[in-house]
């Protein structure tokens, strides 16, 4: 009887392990590879070790903390594929942070969990931070971007992923970064390092999540002339709370260019949820309702299948 019930004791204990283990760094089963070959371009050397900077007085998002990663020097690309059929769709996720910080769980593992559900492989970025952008105050972000456009699509056949299927999806100061590579795309803001910068780097589609930096509020929420929409920029969709306190102009201005340069587009304005919400059950009506109708559109669009 002691042997039973210190064997139920010990599994109980491993399941709490499991369910309490971080969900970032990920589990060695997922690969991940660095972005760069050698040191990214111009990369900072002054930074302290990159780590988890959330303290304590930090918010927590429905009613969970927050992963948030900081001096990342050494950008990587990390593979999620779907545990049921992939359908060849891909996405890649840009976690927000204010380009000070990364929300690796929130923002980015989360994401992952969520796309592969319904079959559509994810590749999650983890780009330089801190003060990596917005371009064109620094091209780091952006680079780190077009970077990993260029290699998701050089594995496209290893992955099992369409190469004319790839995506971006960013939330924040990541939602920014979303709208920057669908139209910053034509030419590359670094030299060219391999194979993998002859390849396209445009997204052939673009979901943009409580974005900032799309309108400038010192400027009466001018648009921001850095990121300017234009015949080529790919099908997007972007979301953002009424009570945003980023301000949710920057949606309202971005799909009025979006619109202006007839680019297919929609957009869906919730009456509350704030910021920095992700995915996670806040009681507000944001985030329970942009991953389904982000879902919707990518069948609308025909990025995924038909259910």
């Amino acid at each position: 009887m002691k042997t039973l019930f210190c064997l139920v004791a010990a599994t109980a204990f491993g399941l709490t392990l499991q369910a309490q283990a971080p969900a970032w760094p990920v589990s060695a089963d997922h690969v991940t590879f660095n972005v760069w070959p050698g040191a990214a371009p111009g990369v900072a050397t002054n930074l302290p070790p990159e780590a988890d900077v959330t303290g304590p007085k930090d918010n927590m998002v429905g009613g969970r903390a927050v992963i948030r990663l900081a001096n990342v020097v050494r950008p990587t690309l990390t593979l999620f594929k779907p545990k049921t059929k992939a359908n060849g769709a891909a996405v890649v996720v840009f976690p927000g942070g204010g380009y000070k910080r990364l929300s690796m769980d929130l923002e980015g593992t989360e994401v992952c969990d969520w796309l592969n559900s319904f079959g559509v492989t994810c590749v999650l970025l983890k780009y330089r931070v801190p003060d990596s952008g917005p371009y064109p105050k620094s091209s780091a972000a952006l680079q780190d971007a077009q970077r990993a456009m260029g290699l998701v699509r050089q594995h496209a056949a290893e992955w099992g992923i369409d190469p004319h299927r790839v995506g971006v999806l960013g939330f924040s100061a990541g939602g920014h970064l979303s709208a920057a590579i669908a139209n910053i795309f034509d030419h590359r803001l670094y030299d060219a390092v391999d194979e993998a910068d002859k390849l396209s780097c445009r997204p052939d589609f673009s979901v943009v999540v409580y974005p900032g930096y799309l309108a400038l509020s010192d400027k009466n929420y001018a648009p921001n002339p850095d990121v300017v929409p234009t015949a080529a920029t790919p099908p997007s969709f972007v979301v953002q709370a009424e009570d945003d306190p980023v301000h949710v102009e920057n949606a309202l201005v971005y799909y009025q260019q979006l619109k202006n340069a007839q680019v297919p587009a929609e957009l869906h304005v919730y009456p509350d949820g704030g910021h920095g919400y992700g995915l996670r059950a806040t009681g507000k009506s944001a985030p329970a309702n942009w991953p389904r109708d982000v879902e919707k559109w990518l069948r609308l669009i025909k990025i995924v299948p038909a259910e």
